[in-house]
């Protein structure tokens, strides 16, 4: 599984990424106006720090405007995957830059059926928002399942790349069920190595070292 980190702060993709946890990143207007950076500076900086995939959203609605500011969003860098609503002026966009080469991540899925039509539209990526959801009591990991079935079906390339995580049981849900990418906040993909039993384990090993009186360095 592939993982791609949510935020434009740069100093927290360095550190995921030293220590091989990022295949790429995503960001939005959202992330955008938390970092308080220059979209096209800061996505410049990011794509330069990783290889991989960068996703750099249009903020434009209709489908002629979409396509110009993805075709400008993608030549920043080779590794920018241009970001389209997945709405029918979307849809358009997508089909159009992918078309063209471009990576296109079509974002906002709610629906199986919006991943199916933004497969044949061409989309590299698909994001399904989990967290969205599950906020209208709604299953969220039903929606990466059934996509998962659609996509198996059929044979689409477009890969699933399960969004909106907000817990690290959504990241391993995803990860069951076949998710090829999933995108999370630093804070998510860091709580995955926690675990109580590791601390209570690691606290008594300690206690015994300290009762051996004895040093490695």
């Amino acid at each position: 599984m592939k993982f791609f980190v949510d935020t434009a702060e740069v100093d927290q993709i360095a550190e995921l990424n030293d220590l091989g946890m990022v295949d790429g990143v995503t960001t939005n207007p959202s992330l955008i106006m938390k970092s308080g950076r220059d979209i096209l500076e800061v996505t410049k900086e990011i794509a330069g720090m990783v290889d991989g995939p960068v996703s750099a959203e249009v903020v434009a609605t209709e489908a002629d405007d979409m396509i110009a500011e993805g075709r400008k969003l993608a030549k920043i860098a080779e590794n920018i995957a241009v970001k389209v609503p997945l709405t029918w002026a979307g849809l358009k966009a997508c089909k159009t830059l992918s078309d063209e080469g471009n990576m296109v991540n079509v974002t906002l899925c709610f629906s199986a059926n919006q991943a199916l039509l933004a497969a044949k539209a061409g989309a590299t990526f698909i994001s399904p928002f989990i967290g969205r959801l599950d906020d209208i009591n709604l299953d969220g990991m039903e929606l990466i399942a059934d996509i998962r079935q659609i996509y198996d079906n059929y044979g689409y390339d477009t890969q699933i790349l399960a969004a909106s995580i907000r817990t690290v049981n959504h990241a391993y849900q995803s990860a069951m069920i076949g998710a090829d990418v999933m995108t999370a906040p630093p804070k998510v993909i860091k709580q995955m190595a926690e675990h109580v039993l590791t601390d209570k384990g690691l606290d008594a090993f300690m206690a015994d070292w300290a009762k051996t009186g004895q040093k490695i360095l």
